[in-house]
């Protein structure tokens, strides 16, 4: 009893994906060996050259002395609302911000 072409084409397929897997196992295995049989060099990484000293660097300042901030907000400011109240806009104050902008809104939907 022969089997029909599905089975022969499957049993192809197999085989050539099995021969494709081997393959690529072999490819690995070739590669691992042949990082682990390479002498570990030591390597090491390179820096830039030293830089070079400008000439009279030795009679000038290094560099400017750290400003003394404590990195906490200043006390002495009191802090201020982004928009003011109506009395405080009549008053002369300007708003931090812009206006928002007006929401756009599409007509209603009809009913069928």
């Amino acid at each position: 009893m022969l089997p029909d072409d599905s089975q022969r084409a499957y049993r192809t397929n197999m085989l050539l994906a099995g021969a494709m897997v081997v393959a690529g196992l072999a490819i690995t295995g070739l590669s691992v060996a042949r990082l682990d049989a390479s002498k570990p060099h030591p390597q090491m990484a390179q820096a830039t050259q030293p830089l070079q000293s400008t000439p009279g660097a030795e009679s000038k300042p290094s560099a400017p002395a750290e400003p003394a901030t404590t990195g906490a907000r200043p006390t002495g400011v009191p802090p201020e609302p982004a928009r003011p109240d109506a009395d405080a806009q009549k008053a002369g104050a300007q708003p931090a911000l812009p206006p928002a902008p007006a929401e756009k809104t599409a007509p209603p939907i009809k009913d069928r």
